[in-house]
Formats: C-alpha cells, structure tokens, sequence
C-alpha cells in the first residue's frame, strides 16, 4: 500500500504566554507611570520570582497621604507580585538636606512614626524590610564608599547636578554635602541590590544615572525604574504636595473636620481653562509628570490614584456609584458631576483611608508620644534647630594629642625624596604626641591615581600596592 505523503510542517507558532508572569508584570505595571522598561520587567519576573525592589525616604516630618496610602497600596501590589521591598531610610540623606535641624536623633524618630503610619494604613510588612542608611553604611564602609567613589568618578559635576531636583532643590541653591546626595542615591541602589527602583517620577532622573552607570562600569543587569504618579498639591498650580504648607495635602493623622475643609476648598476645574496655573509649570512639570494632563484637577488626581488604587475599588458621588475612574472624568467634566458631589464623595472616601492611622495614633501611647514629639519639632522656628557637631574620631579614647602627616597621591614609582620628607615630618611631631600617616586611598580611587584595572577592585589592589611600597621605603 502506498505510504501517505508526510503532513506539511505546522506553522510556526508564537511563544506561549506565560499566565502568571503576566499576571505579576501587570500588578507591577499598574503602580507605574512609567517602566524602564517594560520587557526587562517581564525578563525579571519570569527568570527571578524573587526580586527586590527599593525605594528611599527622608525622616523629614508628618506624612501626607500619597507617601502614606498611595505608598502603602503600591508596595501591596509589588509584594503580592513576589518581590521583596526594601525600604532604605535616609537619615543621612535627610541630614544632608538638612531636614529636622540636621539633628540624627530626631530623624531617626520621625523614621519610625513613618513605620508606624504604614503599618496602621494597612500595608503588608510580610515581605517588606526597612533599612537604616546611617547604620547600614557605617556596618558595610568599605563595600559602600567605594562603590560610591566608583559612581563619582564617572560622572560629571554638570552631569551629578541634573539630579538636583531629587532633593526639591535647585542647581543654583546646592551646597557641597547636597552634590553628594546624587552620588550616594545612585549608589544605594547597587549597594541594596535592587532590581527595580519603585520611586516617584522625580526621581527619575538619579535612576537613570544609575542605568548610565551600569553602561559605563560593565554591568549588565541594568535597575528596572517604576516611577509612580506624583500626586497635585491641592492648590492650584502645586505640581506636587508640599509638607511646609499644609493646606497642600491630606496628612495621615488629620481629623475629619480637616479632611473635609481642605478638600472643600481644593482647586477643582471642569476644563483645562478653567483658571491659569500660577506657581509650578515649565521645567519642572515636566520633571514631576510624565502623562500630559490638561486638566490638573487635584480632586480626580485623589480619585484616580488613591480611591481607585485597590483592585475592585468603587466611588460613590451626587447618588451614582462609579466602578472606573474614566466614568467619574467624564460625568464631572461633562456638568453630570457636580463640584460639591465629587468634593463630599472624595471626603468620604478619603476620610475612610485614613481613619485606622487616626485610630492607631489616637489608641496607641507610644505612636501617640512619638507624634506629639514630632509635631512640637516641626513647630520650632528653623533658626532654633541648631546641628550637633559631629567628626570622624580615628583614634581611641585617651590617646592624647595626634600629629598627622598626610601622605601623597600613590604612585608606582614613589621617589626617595618623598619618602624622606615623610619620614622628616612625622620625625617633628612633639614629645608624647601620637604620630599618625594618613593613606588616602579612597581619595586616590576618586582622583584614578593609579587606575587602568578592568575593575574597581582592581583599582584599589594597585593603589593598596603603591601605599605599601611607600610605608616599606619608610620603614626601610
């Protein structure tokens, strides 16, 4: 009997989708703005199901309502995606912006009641870590500053400085410590080893440095960036929520009665000419939101991104219950929405979100002291917030007076000249005062001294090498 022909090849078909990993790619998605970029987030997910993301606050006074419920339900949605979120608490970064008077102490209270807040507000600490950046960079020294100095050393002053937005503040106002604040930020995230850095749109700028970073050092994995929204202060113009002025935001632990003035009184336009924009605009609009938006409506901004955050989340206003937040948009706009409507529906939503954080402040005696602390800080006038002196203590207790003899940049090639007018000044140093050489090793890796190696390690090998060929030529 005659074989039958062979079947034509099946068409080729495409790569079956995975279920799941879409599922977690779409929670992820959906607290972005934006995603740097998309398929290195579904990459992540399907090859790493346990990946980290980070974001970086500053203890820096009471909380308003997008770091506390909008945050609280994003970090919800990235952990029930399987990632674990690190939250790095910048105290040093806060003293550097001088936030709380510079005073450590009071940053790192104002860092727990923001650990109070979200545990109250409702967000999941199941696989969530909060990290102290004073403690964590003080423990692991070595490892953090010369990443650090890595990071400097390949970037620009003009190029560190497009960052300066990050701190609220601008090019022209920063000082020294602040040009420090880029750097530090960048280095964080590779010191954490965060996959994605789930941090606000403005900070999107030092995010992208760090990608640039991982271009010029070899890396790689490069960070997934999932900005988040920047929610409207409520005035009009604000381009964002303002803590020094508190009629710009919904705070965590405000009354009732609060809720509903602030929010009575909120600028609320039906059109995009509904009243020109004063205050904000230009570079830095641009800087704080990525979707064009003509309106700049902080009550649907509230709506939007606060009320119709959690997954099946509903919106009652003038009698109608909204089950999407385009339906809200478009029955206000169109005039079916009156303003008082949207306005006390908002209150009412509003106020139930944020009633556990009153109710925890208001039961709990120690979330109560640390508030009332707070609060009485954020009062004093700035002038009275005096800094402690601090300074780096090298040398034990007691030693008595210290002679110090800085040593000069490294060379592979250290002359007897040098050596001997090392050994001259450290020879002059006072009967009974501690002699100390000072090897500036780091200061060597930022000025690339004695670089050339394929890494930063072994940059630091060489500049080690150099430092101990000088201390031998000493000693001999």
């Amino acid at each position: 009997a005659a074989q039958a022909a062979p079947s034509a090849p099946a068409a080729a078909s495409s790569p079956a989708v995975d279920g799941e990993v879409e599922r977690k790619a779409a929670l992820l998605l959906s607290v972005g703005e934006e995603c740097v970029s998309e398929a290195e987030l579904r990459s992540l997910v399907a090859k790493k199901p346990s990946f980290v993301l980070y974001d970086g606050f500053e203890p820096s006074g009471r909380m308003h309502i997008a770091q506390g419920v909008f945050k609280a339900m994003n970090v919800n949605k990235c952990t029930a995606a399987g990632g674990t979120f690190i939250f790095w608490v910048a105290d040093w970064f806060a003293l550097m912006n001088d936030k709380m008077g510079g005073d450590l102490d009071r940053i790192k209270l104002v860092g727990e009641y923001l650990i109070e807040v979200w545990t109250a507000a409702g967000m999941d600490m199941s696989r969530v870590q909060f990290k102290w950046a004073a403690d964590e960079i003080t423990k692991h020294a070595g490892r953090y500053w010369t990443l650090a100095l890595d990071v400097a050393r390949r970037f620009t002053v003009a190029r560190v400085s497009k960052c300066c937005q990050i701190m609220g503040r601008k090019e022209g106002t920063l000082t020294a410590a602040q040009m420090l604040y880029p750097i530090m930020q960048c280095t964080d995230i590779f010191f954490l080893g965060a996959n994605i850095c789930q941090l606000g749109v403005d900070q999107r700028k030092v995010n992208m440095l760090a990608r640039e970073y991982c271009d010029s050092a070899g890396i790689k994995l490069k960070p997934i960036i999932l900005s988040h929204h920047m929610l409207y202060g409520l005035a009009q113009g604000q381009v964002k929520m303002s803590k020094s002025n508190k009629d710009s935001a919904i705070f965590m632990e405000d009354s009732a009665a609060e809720v509903a003035r602030k929010l009575a009184q909120a600028y609320c336009p039906r059109s995009a000419d509904g009243g020109a924009a004063s205050g904000g605009g230009g570079a830095e609009e641009e800087s704080m939101h990525l979707v064009q938006d003509d309106l700049k409506n902080p009550c649907l901004d509230y709506v939007k991104h606060i009320v119709f955050a959690p997954p099946g989340a509903t919106f009652s206003a003038g009698g109608t219950c909204f089950r999407d937040y385009r339906a809200v948009h478009d029955a206000f706009v169109s005039g079916a929405l009156s303003e008082a409507d949207l306005k006390a529906g908002l209150t009412e939503a509003v106020n139930a979100l944020v009633q556990p954080v009153r109710e925890h402040f208001a039961t709990n005696e120690r979330a109560a002291t640390i508030l009332a602390t707070i609060t009485g800080w954020m009062a004093e006038p700035k002038e009275l917030r005096a800094s402690p002196l601090r300074r780096l203590q090298a040398l034990p207790d007691g030693h008595g007076p210290a002679w110090a003899v800085f040593a000069p940049p490294p060379s592979l090639s250290p002359t007897a000249g040098a050596a001997l007018d090392l050994l001259r000044c450290l020879r002059a140093a006072p009967e009974g005062w501690t002699r100390v050489l000072w090897l500036s090793d780091w200061s060597a890796l930022s000025l690339n001294c004695v670089s050339g190696g394929k890494t930063t390690a072994d940059d630091l090998k060489a500049i080690c090498a150099a430092q101990d060929l000088l201390v031998g030529c000493l000693r001999a």
